[in-house]
């Protein structure tokens, strides 16, 4: 049980870290558009992330998959402004739809 939280405190630090910003930016992108009362599809979206992320740690650790570092530190920033323009365009959609 102290490995659990020795490495919950480990992952807490990491997600508040400022270098992990682009966490927080990345879930913030994803639930920019539910309501609060979408409690369960805001919990499936971020539990989804964080298993995403996790795997990917697995497997990167393993060396199972690698790829350059450039790229990673690339496609980063690209899927938070790719969702991001996604919610825009279906917010849109979905405005006019009502609309209509």
């Amino acid at each position: 049980m102290e490995e659990f939280k020795t490495w919950f405190l480990v992952g807490f630090d990491h997600i508040l870290n400022v270098a992990a910003l682009d966490h927080i930016l990345f879930v913030l992108a994803l639930v920019v558009v539910y309501k609060p009362n979408m409690i369960k599809q805001i919990v499936i979206l971020i539990t989804a992330f964080t298993i995403g992320h996790s795997i990917t740690l697995i497997i990167s650790a393993l060396d199972l998959i690698t790829y350059d570092q450039k790229v990673i530190e690339f496609a980063i920033p690209l899927t938070i402004v790719l969702t991001s323009l996604n919610n825009i365009i279906n917010r849109k959609k979905e405005i006019k739809k009502a609309v209509t």
